[in-house]
């Protein structure tokens, strides 16, 4: 039986270790935190990541999470209405094959589905590595070492498994800070099965309120040093921001006030690497390849890698470094295009000013009218391709 030392046990690290365990292989999943984490926005698995959850066997347990569409409405500062894009908009723009989950929810499922599969050992992660033509050796945080056939580092963007094998300066940081977390309850300020979005130059805010256990907010915005505005805390980074907005803004930051610690908060970044494997070890998802937020595509494209990578070891047996060829091969030009597409995104998220807010505004009531729905359907089906 193969074995593979996985690093990370986030939606990359248990979809390689469920794909693989599928096809025989002795999955070792160490995880840096302490325990499971939740929270999270929504994600969309759609194109290749709705086919990689098919083939993984999740869609039924998905399905039990799936939020489906609901209206978004853009409005001011004060939380007045600009204007409403109905559901069918989203609904004609992602197609059949579409689910919207939270990530928490997508990880739990995962979670469930390898952990009689796998060894999964949190509070660990890796601290060198060392391998020939026949083996991986990765010494461990906890001062243990395993030997594997393949080392899988999916341990984030911050991935010590990427810097084991690249060293640093890969990692592309932008100017942004990102914070995504789940609410207690529903934002009374939000309609019911409803989401709310300020877009501002340089920011955005955006409330869902999809019933109790089933509500989020997520807040970007550009800023001179993220690094301090991560010092400062979620809080009062955030308070300082967005505290001049309504619309369920201040409702969504006292929230976090009261669990502050079900946040995802960080700095915006990509990461650059001109390859993601050496020998038997390869990274994957946003480890390898963080396309970032703006792209919308993360968790999608880290359930592809896991599941070609699969694909690509199981085509070729025993040489597991022509597999790790193919395999980056056939998913690079997504990932660029992927990373090209978020660069663009910042205009969105983050109009640099209100001409941009203003344009970003007009192309979004085009979207809205039924002679344009085919067309922008058309649009993301290529580029789902």
């Amino acid at each position: 039986m193969k074995r593979t030392v996985i690093v990370g046990a986030g939606i990359a690290g248990l979809a390689t270790a469920l794909r693989l365990a599928r096809d025989g292989w002795q999955p070792i999943v160490v995880e840096r935190a302490p325990a499971r984490r939740s929270g999270g926005y929504l994600v969309n698995l759609l194109g290749a990541g709705y086919d990689a959850v098919e083939r993984l066997g999740l869609v039924p347990a998905l399905a039990e999470h799936a939020l489906g569409v609901f209206t978004t409405v853009l409005v001011r500062a004060d939380g007045r209405p600009k204007l409403t894009v109905p559901s069918v908009v989203a609904e004609a723009a992602l197609g059949p094959r579409t689910l919207t989950v939270f990530r928490g929810d997508l990880e739990s499922v995962l979670y469930e589905a390898v952990r009689d599969r796998a060894e999964i050992r949190f509070g660990t992660t890796v601290e060198s590595v060392d391998q020939d033509a026949d083996r991986v050796v990765v010494t461990l945080s906890d001062g243990t070492t395993e030997e594997a056939d393949l080392l899988v580092g999916a341990d984030g963007v911050h991935s010590a498994t990427r810097a084991a094998l690249f060293g640093s300066g890969h990692r592309v940081d932008l100017p942004y800070v990102v914070a995504a977390f789940p609410l207690s309850r529903p934002p009374e300020a939000v309609s019911a099965s409803s989401a709310t979005t300020f877009i501002g130059p340089g920011r955005t805010a955006a409330i869902v309120n999809l019933g109790p256990r089933r509500s989020s907010a997520f807040f970007t915005y550009r800023c001179a040093d993220p690094d301090r505005e991560l010092e400062r805390g979620a809080v009062p980074a955030l308070r300082a921001a967005f505290g001049d907005l309504a619309g369920g803004v201040p409702e969504a930051i006292r929230d976090l006030e009261a669990d502050p610690g079900n946040a995802y908060v960080d700095r915006v970044s990509q990461v650059d690497l001109p390859q993601w494997g050496v020998g038997r070890a390869v990274l994957l998802g946003d480890a390898a390849w963080c396309v970032s937020l703006f792209a919308g595509h993360g968790a999608a494209l880290a359930l592809a890698g896991a599941d070609q990578l699969g694909t690509a070891l199981h085509r070729h047996g025993d040489d597991i470094r022509s597999a790790l060829t193919q395999w980056e091969a056939g998913l690079r030009s997504e990932v660029v295009k992927r990373q090209a597409l978020a660069r663009r995104g910042m205009y969105q998220y983050a109009p640099p000013s209100r001409l941009h807010v203003w344009l970003n505004e007009a192309t979004i009531r085009a979207v809205t009218l039924p002679g344009i729905r085919g067309l922008v359907r058309r649009g993301i089906e290529r580029q789902n391709r």
